[in-house]
Formats: C-alpha cells, sequence, structure tokens
C-alpha cells in the first residue's frame, strides 16, 4: 500500500492543472491533425502537388485542429469541473437540510482544500443542528417541569380539602418551583447578555481573593445542610482588574456545583494563587466525577450528566462559566474521573494595573 501511495502523482495546484490541461489540448490536437493528414495523404484525398496545394494542405491541418482541440478540451473539461460540479451539488442538498453529505478530494491542491473545508464545515453544522434540537428539547423540559408542579399543586389548594400540613408542603413546593423559574429565567438572560457582550468596557481593580471568600460564605447554608468539610487555601492580596459581578458569577457557579455533586459528609478543596501575570483558581470535589462524553458536553447549554434530573439544576451555571471565561480572556480546565471527583481550574490575566499587596 506504502508504494502504491508513493507511485500516485502529489498534488498540483490549480494553476499548474490549467495550464497542463491546455498543454495536452493542444499536443493532442496537433498530433491528431498530423495523423489524420498522414492518413489523408497516404490515401490520396489530398495531395501536396500544385500551386495552391500547400496552403489548402495547411488550411485544412488548422481546422482538423481547431475541431479536435474543442473535442478534446470538451472532454477533458468533463472530467476537471467534476469536483466542482459535485461541490454544487452537496451545497443544494446542504441548503435542504442534509448534513450527512461529504464530497470526495481531488488532485488539484485547491479543489482538495476546499472538499476538505466543505466536510468540516457540514460536520460543524450538523453538530450545531444536534446541540440546537437538544437545546429546544432540554430548555421546554425545564420550563415545563415548573409550571407543571406550581399547576398541579394549586389546583390541590383549590380543592380546599386539605389539612393544614398538607397546605404548607404544597405551598412550599410551589414556592421551590416558582425560584426555579426565576433562577432559570435569571440565568437565561444572564447568558443572552454575555453572548451578545464582546469586550467588556467597565472593569474596576478589587481583591480577589476576598470575593472568593464571599461566594463561599454566600453557599454556606448549603454546604453546612449536607456536612461539607470546605479546605480554603487562598493567597491573600491578589488583586486583579476586571467586571467584578461578571467574575463573581463564575466562583458562585463553580462552588454551587460542587456542593450539588458532593456527597453528604464529603471534601471541597478551594485554591487561588498567582502565577506571573495570571490569577490560577483551582476548585477539586470528592463527589461522583464525569466520564469522557459528559467532559466533553459539560460545557453546553442544558446539558446535564444527571439525565434522570433528580439533582436540581438547569445546565446554564457552567455554561456562563465557560461565556464569562472566555469574555474575561481566561481558560477553563476540567479534570475528572468517575467516581473520584472533579476538578476546575481557572486562569484569569490580572490586567496591566493589578498587582498583589
Amino acid at each position: 500500500m506504502k508504494q502504491i501511495k508513493k507511485r500516485l502523482p502529489p498534488k498540483i495546484s490549480l494553476a499548474v492543472s490549467l495550464v497542463t490541461l491546455v498543454f495536452i489540448v493542444m499536443l493532442l490536437a496537433i498530433l491528431s491533425a498530423g495523423l489524420i493528414a498522414y492518413l489523408l495523404i497516404k490515401l490520396g484525398i489530398m495531395d501536396l502537388e500544385g500551386t495552391s496545394s500547400p496552403i489548402r494542405a495547411i488550411s485544412i491541418m488548422v481546422y482538423i485542429s481547431i475541431f479536435l482541440g474543442v473535442v478534446i478540451a470538451t472532454l477533458l473539461s468533463q472530467r476537471s469541473v467534476k469536483p466542482i460540479r459535485d461541490m454544487i451539488k452537496a451545497t443544494e442538498k446542504v441548503s435542504q437540510g442534509n448534513f450527512s453529505v461529504r464530497v470526495n478530494g481531488s488532485f488539484v491542491f485547491e479543489l482538495d482544500a476546499l472538499a476538505g473545508s466543505f466536510n468540516k464545515m457540514v460536520k460543524e453544522l450538523k453538530g450545531i443542528e444536534t446541540l440546537r434540537s437538544d437545546f429546544v428539547r432540554n430548555f421546554s423540559h425545564e420550563f415545563k417541569t415548573p409550571i407543571t408542579s406550581i399547576s398541579g399543586f394549586a389546583k390541590l389548594l383549590q380543592v380546599g380539602d386539605i389539612s393544614d400540613e398538607e397546605k404548607q408542603e404544597y405551598l412550599n413546593i410551589i414556592v421551590q418551583e416558582s425560584e426555579r423559574l426565576v433562577h432559570l429565567s435569571t440565568n437565561i438572560l444572564n447568558l443572552s447578555k454575555i453572548e451578545s457582550t464582546e469586550i467588556i468596557s467597565e472593569k474596576t481593580i478589587y481583591c480577589l481573593d476576598e470575593q472568593i471568600r464571599l461566594a463561599i460564605v454566600m453557599l454556606e447554608p448549603k454546604w453546612s445542610d449536607k456536612n461539607l468539610h470546605v479546605d480554603i487555601r487562598l493567597e491573600d492580596g491578589i488583586e486583579i482588574l476586571g467586571e467584578k459581578n461578571l467574575i463573581h458569577q463564575i466562583w458562585v457557579n463553580l462552588l454551587d456545583n460542587a456542593i450539588k455533586y458532593t456527597n453528604t459528609g464529603g471534601v471541597i478543596k478551594v485554591g487561588l494563587w498567582r502565577s506571573g501575570q495570571k490569577a490560577i483558581f483551582r476548585l477539586e470535589d470528592s463527589g461522583c466525577g464525569m466520564n469522557d462524553e459528559t467532559i466533553r458536553h459539560i460545557f453546553d447549554k442544558f446539558f446535564q450528566g444527571d439525565t434522570s434530573h433528580s439533582l436540581t439544576g438547569n445546565g446554564l451555571g457552567l455554561t456562563l462559566v465557560k461565556k464569562i471565561t472566555q469574555l474575561c480572556e481566561g481558560t477553563i480546565e476540567v479534570q475528572s474521573e468517575l467516581g473520584k471527583g472533579s476538578v476546575f481550574i481557572v486562569k484569569l490575566p490580572l490586567g496591566s494595573d493589578a498587582k498583589t499587596v
């Protein structure tokens, strides 16, 4: 197989292929015209003797050459333009919603690169279509579930033939589901705002470690209820130049996610330190962990590793984290293994005016 590949001609550029095609057409036309003229002379149909014979012979050869050139060019062009015709047909299929179509490469470098880019584009479009379908399905589910609960328990309250204890329970559920809708709507609005933002204009210098401590304190009721041990190791005095409210959402969503997926009595480790002109935030939990498939989609809208929806959430928290991190010109990494917890590492630039005290 390797020897066959070595014998195959390398790819050529479009300009070289056109020049080669013209040369082959001219060469074949001249040779064919010469052969026909030779046969005509041998058969006695064309006689070179006489005064006007050479001019007549040349005229006949010119006509034959032109005719053969057109015929040969037509035949060769069918092969040459086939990749372009295939591309046009494939484009029409894609415009009709068929994202399974693919085109073959070509020995012409530019056409081969175009085919590769086209196939990559179709693959991306297919992925986007899948994400869109999943988004609509999950979005509908996340909104329908609390609305159905509110409606159902409100109807039970209308009946009136229930005890005070049941009435209070139903009211608590209605309040919880209402708060869930508010939280979902807020996240969607925040995500929409962030996605439409290209540059952060309002930046201030503030202490990053204090902001993270405040986020941990704010979520204290949640991790206390699960009796979690929070190991906090934050380097003091790290200042950052950034949009304070946006960056605050990073810590809150990551911490909330870690608390949610860590079993009762587990451990959460929070670390922060400076490395050059970047702030490194590390969050490790002793939760259930994730498989490779979940890690690949963890930042997708409405994606939840818990497909049973047994845990509260709407699958937008980590999407917000990813978008905000990118907007702040930072990066986020995920390391996880099933049954061994997860680690999230966020790296944010401190900014030219930021410093450590």
